[in-house]
């Protein structure tokens, strides 16, 4: 339809739906930085824990989760010690070990060791019991702990665990963990619209993460290396959250491995 061809009115109603169009798509994404300096942190002796999220005796009312995302803790485990048998309901419960081997055990049946370069998931659903233990004597277990709040109440309790080693894609982000309703045979996945994502460059790499809706948003760790997110520099171990965005891109430095994990706000 020509200008020329419509009402006062009905331009009027062009042009205003066009500039909101427009400030729409200029809208900022909203962030949330947490620098690495200013998770909670604690020392048991057996166990050096840094939180994402207030967790145990730390409390910070302004960093009680992000979004769905409830914990995010990166722990050193000294050898052979670990968490004993404890239990779980209602959560999505992902392990990531960065380097050693876990010896896990749950009420499911399941004991066996999970090691870096694997995950492990496990949805307590109605409860589950389990305990997690450095398997090594001499070395000691680094791993990231993470809590999700599920979709769905009560949910049979069931355990997973791949190697997810070999599907990483040089200089690229892979999912590793899906929702379950995108998850194909073999994928990991749990019951919520969250996606884990790893990446491993070995060069200068700008990439983008596209998410799946409005509502969701996405909460990058630094695991080593360095990444640049719309004009904000993260160094090891530093996090952002960020959300009102439909993508999130990014560059990455050489010798970086990065955890993003999309999730609904």
């Amino acid at each position: 339809m020509f200008l020329s061809n419509i009402s006062h009115y009905d331009y009027l109603y062009i042009t205003e739906n066009y500039c909101a169009i427009l400030i729409g798509s200029a809208k900022a994404m909203k962030k949330i930085l947490h620098p690495a300096s200013t998770r909670g942190q604690a020392n048991y002796g057996w166990l050096e824990a840094n939180y994402s999220f207030s967790f145990a005796n730390y409390f910070d009312p302004n960093r009680l989760q992000f979004g769905q995302l409830r914990v995010l803790n990166d722990d050193k485990i000294a050898p052979g010690m670990g968490f004993g048998k404890h239990p779980h309901q209602n959560m999505e419960i992902v392990t990531i070990p960065l380097s050693g081997s876990l010896q896990h055990e749950d009420s499911l049946g399941h004991s066996g060791v999970v090691t870096s370069g694997e995950i492990q998931v496990m949805s307590a659903g109605h409860g589950v019991e389990h305990s997690e233990f450095n398997a090594l004597k001499d070395e000691a277990l680094t791993l990231f702990q993470i809590w999700i709040f599920p979709d769905t109440q009560n949910v049979t309790p069931r355990y997973d665990q791949r190697t997810i080693a070999p599907l990483l894609e040089l200089n690229a982000m892979t999912p590793v963990v899906v929702p379950k309703s995108a998850a194909t045979e073999n994928a990991l996945w749990i019951h919520q619209n969250a996606y884990f994502y790893m990446g491993v460059f070995d060069q200068v790499t700008t990439t983008n993460i596209a998410l799946h809706g409005a509502q969701q948003g996405l909460y990058l760790m630094v695991i080593e290396g360095q990444i640049n997110v719309d004009g904000v520099t993260l160094n090891r171990r530093d996090a952002i959250g960020i959300h009102d965005t439909q993508s999130v891109p990014f560059e990455a430095s050489a010798d970086t491995k990065l955890l993003a994990i999309e999730i609904p706000m």
